[in-house]
């Protein structure tokens, strides 16, 4: 019979690194299944400047290590391992990592979210170089530069009016004739005088070196080629959360992600399954608002263990 763990998170960035911290230091000895690449969208991001208490800044795949080795230190037992599937039915809750399982009284879900991205040649070598998903993250970097985001949704109105706060100029490049967007939010982005819009226009190659330095960009209904000299790409089409494995078991909203069952918590459907970061979070997406629902969730999960399970 397998050891049956108090708390087991899956994942292995802000949220997940948090939530174990706390479980650790609260003597739960969570396992992590941090999975193959972990450290999450911060992995691939260079500097971060708006995470507190790094006021020189610091490099995304650095605060990582920090918050996982803060998390090893108080007893937190990490493995590079992917969660391959889970078995919420019964309790001890199962998840399986290459044909082993491990059970666990509660489980705490922190596969965070990924950006869908265009696919285009130039984009994941000059990601974190000026192709970004991320404008609240990034925008500072850019500022009096020339860019370009691609997209029509609310994200890319959102993304585009952040980015005037620091660029010279904004051009939003749209496959279509009309934004999906809100109309208000559309209205907001067509009044700002920072902000112009190529309308039936994709990208199909972001050029540059060492740093981003124009697109091609390709008429949808003329297939007219042209290129466009500028300093950044923000790819704002949307988000895509994590949750392959527990679509069978949690509840989700319609767009994929985690609904939690009370406003303010961490508790899912599920009683002793609990969701933080990204996974469960389609409006702020930042690190440190996924490191406080980490917290949160180890708090919930101990919380659990002590009135449900009687640990």
């Amino acid at each position: 019979m397998n050891d049956i763990h108090k708390v087991l998170i899956i994942g292995g960035g802000p949220a997940g690194y948090t939530a174990a911290l706390y479980a650790a230091r609260a003597e739960l000895a969570p396992l992590v299944l941090e999975g193959s690449t972990p450290g999450g969208q911060l992995m691939i991001t260079t500097d971060v400047e708006n995470y507190p208490g790094f006021p020189e800044g610091v490099l995304g795949p650095e605060i990582m290590e920090k918050f996982r080795a803060q998390a090893e230190r108080f007893g937190a037992q990490l493995l590079t391992e992917d969660a391959t599937a889970v078995d919420f039915s019964s309790t001890p809750l199962q998840v399986l990592t290459n044909g082993k399982v491990h059970l666990s009284h509660t489980v705490i879900i922190a596969t965070g979210a990924s950006a869908k991205w265009l696919g285009v040649p130039g984009e994941e070598r000059l990601t974190g170089r000026g192709v970004s998903a991320c404008a609240t993250c990034d925008g500072f970097f850019f500022k009096d530069k020339e860019l370009l985001v691609v997209g029509g949704g609310d994200s890319a109105m959102e993304e585009s009016l952040f980015l005037t706060k620091f660029a010279s100029s904004v051009t939003i490049a749209h496959r279509r004739d009309e934004f999906r967007a809100s109309a208000i939010m559309a209205r907001r982005a067509l009044a700002n005088p920072k902000i112009g819009v190529a309308w039936n226009t994709v990208v199909e190659e972001i050029h540059g070196e060492e740093q981003v330095t124009g697109v091609t960009l390709v008429d949808t209904l003329s297939g007219e080629v042209r290129q466009q000299s500028l300093n950044g790409v923000f790819v704002a089409i949307g988000h895509r959360p994590n949750t392959e494995l527990f679509t069978e078991w949690v509840a989700l909203d319609e767009r994929g992600y985690i609904t939690l069952a009370n406003a303010g918590g961490t508790a899912t459907s599920v009683p002793g399954v609990f969701a933080a970061g990204d996974v469960a979070d389609p409006i702020y997406r930042q690190a440190v608002t996924a490191a406080g629902t980490g917290c949160q969730a180890a708090l919930d999960a101990d919380h659990y263990l002590q009135n449900t399970v009687g640990l």
